[in-house]
């Protein structure tokens, strides 16, 4: 006979998990404090990419890299390996520096939570859970514009375009190991959120409005899945090295959902909704990633990684109302172009596999860089790029199994040649990872 303990800490965790699964809505309604670049006034947002603090650290990608302190959410067949039941909570600020072709100059910044990710082995180093909650898009910008009214002598206006919101994910699957070569895994993926536009415009008239309020929520949910594969080769080019190529897939979906369009008016004080609630859906395209992770040793990991998106064929039944010029396109309209990422890292930890070394011989420490073309065309034909290098440390701690990791990231994105913006970033991120073995087995002797 066997029976199956907890030890009190395991089980103070345990509780700790559930105000944290209830704060879910609070979280989403709370995803980022603050502004982001003006590319996400347009589609459905800045695409967000993190899937771990592992892999933010080394350029975004590490699709391929297995790893006992993490639970990456972009390959589903990683979380087959698991140990620990873990617990990963975390945060970004970033500043975004955004400058014109005519030199003029705002900086910009945002607060915003990463993830909350949560795993634990059904059968350990066999069967595992994954769940995460998670930013999928961000809605986050603020302009400004203003002058002269036409024939109103010398009457002016100023005008102020805001965005707010932006799409989330709530994801839940397994991953399976097959043997010691091959895993796989699968998840659902709950996208759901409220993408809100609004402009403000004032008139230094006398008489009529002196105030113009026009706004629009977009509500959208929908459901897509996700399915992953790994494959690990031990001793390739020397007896000690291993290699590691992994893979996913996002199915494509379609989000319904509906707008409501309000307009108010200042000097009167009077408002009234334009239309009733205007259902629609908009689709989603597939999303494909190919990783691979080399280790020559077992300090080292080497990461290249690729992601690509048709977002070209794009398409929603929503119209962008005149009133705010850019918003949710129409399907396969110019605004949207396919979107391709490309991102390379490398990960050293002195001590290897050795724990009872000194500290910072087990401290890990990573680099990595990626360039990205947005999926946004502002202007119908220009291409956006983006130049990044992030790296980051990852500490260990006098828990077992739990890690914190603090990450940094620097790059540029956009142009501006075509009357467009560049924007140039900041970010550093805290993550805590608690990793315990909530449940052990015992057998009678």
């Amino acid at each position: 006979m066997a029976s199956i303990t907890f030890a009190r800490a395991r089980f103070a965790l345990g509780i700790a998990l559930l105000p944290a699964l209830l704060l879910l809505p609070g979280l989403a309604h709370a995803q980022s404090n603050g502004d982001g670049s003006i590319y996400s006034r347009f589609g459905l947002g800045s695409l967000q990419n993190f899937s771990s603090p592992q892999s933010q650290a080394v350029g975004g990608g590490a699709y391929a890299v297995r790893s006992l302190n993490y639970n990456p959410t972009v390959n589903p067949a990683l979380w087959s390996d698991q140990v620990y039941t873990r617990l990963s909570l975390g945060g970004s600020y970033e500043t975004v520096r955004a400058t014109t072709d005519q030199g003029n100059t705002s900086q910009l910044v945002a607060g915003t939570i990463e993830a909350l990710q949560f795993s634990f082995p059904l059968y350990k180093r066999k069967l595992g859970v994954g769940l995460s909650f998670q930013p999928f898009t961000q809605h986050n910008y603020r302009s400004r514009q203003g002058g002269p009214l036409p024939g109103a002598n010398g009457s002016s206006f100023d005008q102020s375009f805001r965005g707010g919101g932006g799409l989330y994910s709530a994801r839940g699957g397994l991953g399976y190991r097959i043997n010691e070569i091959l895993r796989i895994g699968a998840s659902v993926d709950v996208l759901f959120g409220i993408l809100e536009r609004k402009r403000n415009t004032t008139f230094e008239e006398d008489d009529g409005p002196q105030e113009i309020r026009v706004s629009d929520k977009t509500r959208l949910a929908g459901v897509s899945g996700t399915l992953g594969a790994h494959l690990a080769l031990a001793g390739v080019l020397t007896s000690d090295d291993a290699l590691s190529i992994g893979g996913a897939v996002s199915l494509p979906t379609t989000l319904n959902g509906e707008r409501v369009l309000i307009r108010s008016e200042q000097r009167g004080v009077s408002s009234d909704t334009l239309s009733g609630p205007i259902d629609g859906d908009v689709s989603i395209p597939w999303r494909g990633r190919l990783g691979v992770a080399y280790q020559p040793d077992g300090r080292w990991t080497i990461t290249v990684d690729g992601l690509y998106e048709p977002w070209s064929a794009f398409s929603s039944s929503f119209s962008s109302p005149s009133a705010f010029g850019q918003g949710i396109p129409t399907g396969g309209e110019e605004t949207l172009t396919d979107r391709w990422r490309v991102s390379t890292g490398t990960e050293l930890v002195p001590a290897g596999d050795d724990q009872f070394t000194g500290y910072f011989q087990r401290v890990a420490y990573r680099l990595g860089a990626y360039t990205e073309r947005l999926y946004v065309q502002p202007d119908g034909t220009t291409n956006l790029q983006t130049y990044a290098v992030t790296g980051g440390l990852s500490l260990p701690t006098a828990l077992s199994g739990t890690r914190i990791d603090l990450n940094v990231r620097a790059g540029t994105r956009g142009t501006t040649a075509d009357a467009l913006v560049r924007d140039r970033f900041y970010g550093v991120s805290l993550h805590v990872n608690f990793g315990e073995e909530w449940f052990q087995e015992r057998k009678l002797r």
